[in-house]
């Protein structure tokens, strides 16, 4: 492998000019692509296989109005008035009737005709149906409807839109990120002393991203691509970019500031740790694609979005980067005399003893202490994780100030939480008077006397003559605990139902899809992790050679993870620091949020751990001493972890200033994860386990070993050969 990326880096390093334009024509290509046939995202999730998709897929069918997009206008009266009064009356009446004459409309419900007025008559909702699904729906469509709706604002009414035609947020870069760019360029400038230096790992991540995002947008065209896939992609893609174009940078200025020729540095730096970042970012992709396991298409699509970013950034890190380093030449060079100069010699000779180093000492000074009071530690941070509660988002969890927000918390103050989340029970039958058979479900669900229900419709009747819906209001929210049994209890009795009934019962609609999705979801993540886990473990155990490194690593993951998920549920479900972080409300959290945390941190977490333990490993290789490789790795690998750490800490803290709750959980688990997982696990528990297994820590059977391939991560083959006699006898860490 070092090999391979040796010549690779030495053949862009000479033919800069020809893998610079190989780049820009193939951001001009996508781009020109996107120019011409945009993008074409799509905001509905399917669940194959569950009940409600089934109800779903028969209701688009013989009743479409019920699963097309709809949206509510909601009117309400000045305190002190009605909406009966003749003026506002007739103001709703007009908003109606315009609004069933809007772009892409099919029909617009009048509220008074269909008694949609709440107790104290302040309030009415009217219902806005359009036969389409969301991804059809054009932003000019929901505008035009916004501005019908608000023209009723001059009659003194207060309206507001909502439902199902506003979907997550979707890609957008705001404030918070910018932030989180000037940030990572701080830490670079740091880090490197040069601004020169600190733009290149900035330039080279934004082409990656820029190139992979805009082909997975121009993917969308011929294949199905999440709104939020673009979010995730952008979020993981700038972070990795950053940090693998660090690691080889950081690599090169050291063997420059020893005086090695250019050329053969940037050739050395992207064979060794160029190989650090193949193999880095081969764990992120195995991770993010791993999420086709949970078998739903649009997590799906957001792995390998993100993952397909990942791999841009791996390709830019060791093609684009030593090209950029022959345009640079040796004005990356430290001057001579300069604390950077100084910095990278001491680095590279050793011959003092930095942060990095110091710290491994201490660390590794009473290991068994270290690694208790570490376990102890982060076990205590993940004990807010046990009740962490999931659910999936909707309207209720939007940014306070939007339009669907409000329309929302008015139309739970008005008529009850449960009316922003019906469910629809479907009654099929093979011959029989689907209308009939609904009427005895009906009956059948109000015999049950279920608390959580708080009315039942009228049953209404599918156009194929087979079946008929009715549909269930209940008493709590669509996220709410109790709608969740809701569901579950009239599940439980749909067979007796059906069968008194003669029909095929299911419990379909948005509100029921939500909690199949946090099911499936849940009895996906053993699985998930085992299969990310093991096929990591793996390359870890091909890249090390060590039984002992992949179990420390996944051990470590596991308390980084679980240190995360504390975070989140003491945020977003306790309230802790909520108003300082701008969470408008606590609840239940994203349902994707465990698997999607757990696939992005569990992909970043092995970056540090072969950041960190590939140093310590080509240590003990070339030297074949254990104690003096921990703290040599330490040593060496520890500012560019710290940078790559606080890079990625300021990236994912940015995106917790995003609006939608979608992915704030997201970010801040990560942001959490990142800064527990490089400090206190791989910087502090992973040089005491070391330190306490001793020369153990590179055993492998042998018979392993011959089966295993050398893939030569170290670098050894680039080396002139050692003579053993050179090699000095392997001490223990003092």
């Amino acid at each position: 492998m070092a090999t391979l990326l040796y010549s690779l880096g030495r053949a862009a390093f000479r033919r800069r000019g020809l893998f610079l334009a190989g780049w820009l024509l193939l951001i001009a290509l996508v781009g020109g692509g996107m120019a011409t046939f945009g993008s074409h995202l799509d905001s509905e999730a399917t669940i194959p296989g569950s009940q409600s998709q089934k109800g779903i897929d028969i209701l688009e069918k013989a009743l479409p109005s019920s699963t097309g997009v709809t949206a509510q206008i909601v009117f309400r009266a000045p305190e002190g008035s009605t909406v009966n009064d003749p003026a506002y009356r007739s103001a709703i009446e007009r908003t109606v009737a315009a609004a069933g004459k809007a772009p892409q409309v099919e029909t617009a419900v009048d509220p008074f005709e269909a008694k949609s007025v709440s107790a104290d008559r302040r309030t009415a909702l009217a219902q806005v149906l359009y036969p389409i699904k969301r991804d059809a729906l054009r932003d000019s469509s929901v505008e035009a409807l916004e501005h019908i709706a608000f023209q009723a604002r001059s009659s003194g009414l207060r309206a507001e839109v909502g439902g199902t035609i506003y979907s997550s947020a979707g890609l957008e870069v705001g404030i918070g990120e910018v932030i989180g760019l000037v940030v990572a360029v701080v830490v670079l400038i740091i880090t490197f002393g040069s601004l020169l230096a600190a733009g290149l790992p900035l330039l080279t991540a934004v082409i990656g991203l820029v190139a992979g995002l805009l082909g997975l947008l121009l993917v969308s065209n011929i294949a199905t691509v999440s709104s939020t896939a673009p979010s995730l992609a952008l979020m993981v893609g700038l972070a990795v970019g950053i940090d693998y174009a660090l690691l080889i940078l950081s690599r090169h200025r050291t063997q420059l500031a020893s005086g090695m020729d250019a050329e053969e540095s940037a050739a050395r730096a992207t064979g060794t740790a160029g190989s650090a970042v193949v193999f880095a970012g081969l764990t992120v992709i195995v991770a993010l694609s791993g999420l086709t396991v949970v078998g739903i298409p649009f997590l799906s699509v957001m792995g390998l979005a993100a993952a397909g970013t990942v791999l841009m950034a791996v390709l830019v890190a060791i093609t684009l980067l030593p090209a950029l380093l022959g345009f640079a030449g040796t004005r990356l060079r430290p001057r001579p005399g300069s604390r950077a100069d100084r910095r990278e010699r001491e680095t590279g000779s050793g011959r003092r003893w930095n942060g990095g180093a110091r710290w491994a000492r201490l660390v590794t000074r009473r290991p068994l202490v270290t690694v208790v009071a570490v376990v102890i530690g982060l076990g205590v941070m993940a004990v807010p994780a046990a009740q962490l509660s999931l659910a999936m988002p909707d309207n209720g969890t939007a940014a306070p100030e939007s339009t669907q927000r409000k329309a929302y918390d008015m139309i739970s103050d008005a008529f009850g939480p449960g009316r922003n989340g019906r469910l629809l029970v479907l009654v099929q039958t093979a011959d029989a008077d689907p209308k009939a058979a609904a009427t005895e479900v009906a009956k059948g669900i109000g015999d049950l006397r279920l608390p959580e229900v708080l009315s039942i419709s009228a049953p209404q009747a599918g156009t194929d003559g087979r079946t008929a819906i009715v549909t269930v209001v209940p008493k709590a929210g669509p996220r709410a605990e109790e709608t969740v049994r809701l569901v579950r209890d009239i599940r439980a009795a749909t067979p007796d139902l059906g069968t008194a009934a003669d029909a095929e019962v299911l419990v379909t609609g948005s509100t029921a899809a939500a909690i199949d999705v946090s099911d499936l979801l849940s009895d996906s993540l053993v699985p998930f992790a085992a299969i990310v886990v093991g096929l990591a473990l793996l390359l870890l155990l091909l890249v090390f050679r060590s039984i002992v490194v992949p179990v420390k690593a996944a051990v470590g993951f596991l308390l980084s993870v679980g240190a995360a998920f504390g975070a989140v549920v003491a945020v977003f479900q306790w309230g802790w620091l909520a108003d300082q972080l701008g969470v408008p409300t606590t609840g239940p959290v994203f349902s994707f949020m465990p698997i999607v945390l757990m696939a992005v941190l569990f992909g970043l977490a092995m970056d540090y751990e072969v950041f960190l333990v590939s140093r310590m490993r080509e240590e003990y290789v070339h030297t074949g001493r254990h104690g003096q490789s921990v703290i040599a790795g330490s040593r060496h690998a520890s500012r560019v972890v710290t940078a790559a750490a606080l890079i990625m800490f300021a990236v994912f803290a940015s995106f917790v200033t995003a609006e939608d709750l979608t992915l704030k959980p997201i970010a801040l688990g990560l942001a959490v994860g990142i800064v527990v997982d490089a400090f206190v696990v791989r910087m502090t528990l992973v040089p005491a386990v070391l330190a306490l297994v001793g020369n153990g820590a590179w055993w492998l059977p042998r018979w392993l070993d011959r089966l295993l391939p050398n893939l030569d991560m170290e670098g050894t083959k680039l080396d002139p050969p050692r003579q053993e006699a050179e090699r000095r006898p392997v001490r223990a860490l003092s």
